[in-house]
């Protein structure tokens, strides 16, 4: 077998079966042109050497098939690459929130030493970001891969654009102006006159990727290794509240998948029609509704139950009272405070949204209405 056959072969394992022959029959043309165009200059037959040399500026059998091939040859393209970059830098930063709020809860209840948590912090953010990539890059294999590209690339709107200086402030001039002045908007102070809530399109999307590294953290797509929810739990005071929390994940595994993914689904419908105030009112009821449910489960209920329940208010603030006269905050009151504030919360989120839906009005965009 001559230097072209095996050149050939190897260029032809690449190809698809159905224009192989074609394909490979124009090549050797082209091979024996160029050879007998070389021979021509020298006035002598080309030697092996030479030959692979011609062979080798053709190029490489897995390149040359490339050209041939169908369909984009990269992974990630030019005009897709800066959304992948924007939505891995989001992801990370969420990804380190969780990780270091898992470190400092797991510090306080005196679960792990603080160097210790420090390292594992490092390798949970490390492993989490290697999760996070692999899963962005075949988001965008597979958008590259599509006939028609999605809408938020060819129908973008400048007011949604605010979403893109997230992340990008992040220098060392907006970090002095947030360690002297708390302002860690990256930009100059403004008048409250000035300042804009950001679009429904931009809290849509920031909520869809928030809510898709908790969902991939919840089923363990997301590595972070020593911050599971089981895993946030110590004995504290005689309570195993890692037993605790991983009994609730149990029961709550399922529900919170369910959740989640309505929820993302929720927000990129939302951002795609950002103008249906009464659409994100309604959704915003439902979310509201299954969250006060949640603490009122864990209140009643739960396996954390027993450590948070108290039987009414006097009862409540009694333990408050106690908790402040005696400059001492057990674990129990804390997780007690947490769900009766998280309760509240979804309660003022029903009432507001409730309002919204009445007027179709929202105070975040004051031109809308659905």
């Amino acid at each position: 077998m001559d230097l072209i056959d095996r050149y050939l072969n190897a260029v032809a394992a690449q190809l698809p079966q159905s224009q192989r022959a074609d394909i490979i029959a124009e090549l050797r043309d082209m091979i024996l042109s160029r050879f007998e165009e070389k021979e021509e200059a020298l006035g002598r037959p080309l030697t092996e050497v030479e030959q692979e040399g011609i062979l080798r500026d053709i190029g490489h059998p897995l390149a040359v098939a490339a050209r041939y091939g169908s369909g984009p040859q990269h992974i990630v393209g030019p005009e897709l690459y800066p959304w992948w970059m924007f939505g891995v830098r989001a992801g990370l930063i969420a990804v380190v929130a969780i990780t270091v709020l898992g470190a400092i809860v797991r510090v306080v209840v005196g679960d792990v030493e603080v160097g210790r948590a420090i390292g594992q912090a490092f390798s949970s953010i490390f492993n989490g970001a290697i999760s996070l990539i692999g899963f962005a890059t075949l988001g965008a294999y597979i958008i590259e891969r599509q006939k028609e590209k999605p809408r938020f690339l060819r129908e973008w709107r400048v007011k949604d654009l605010g979403l893109f200086e997230f992340g990008g402030n992040l220098n060392a001039e907006a970090v002095s102006r947030g360690l002297s002045e708390g302002d860690w908007s990256g930009e100059p102070a403004k008048s409250a006159k000035a300042k804009r809530g950001s679009s429904p399109t931009v809290r849509a999307l920031g909520s869809a990727v928030g809510w898709g590294v908790v969902l991939l953290w919840w089923i363990g797509w997301l590595p972070l290794t020593h911050t599971t929810p089981q895993d946030l739990g110590a004995v504290v005071s005689g309570v195993d509240y890692g037993r605790m929390l991983g009994e609730m994940h149990q029961l709550l595994y399922w529900p919170v998948i369910v959740f989640a993914v309505v929820r993302i689904a929720f927000d990129l419908t939302r951002a795609l029609y950002p103008k249906g105030v009464r659409f994100t009112a309604l959704g915003d009821i439902g979310f509201g509704l299954a969250e006060a449910a949640l603490f009122v489960w864990v209140w009643l209920y739960s396996p954390m139950s027993p450590v948070v329940f108290v039987p009414d208010v006097e009862s409540f603030i009694e333990r408050v009272r106690v908790m402040f006269a005696n400059g001492w905050w057990p674990l129990s009151s804390i997780l007690m405070l947490c769900v009766a504030l998280g309760f509240i919360i979804a309660v003022s989120k029903i009432v507001g949204a409730a309002g919204r839906l009445i007027t179709g009005k929202d105070s975040r965009m004051p031109h809308a209405s659905n």
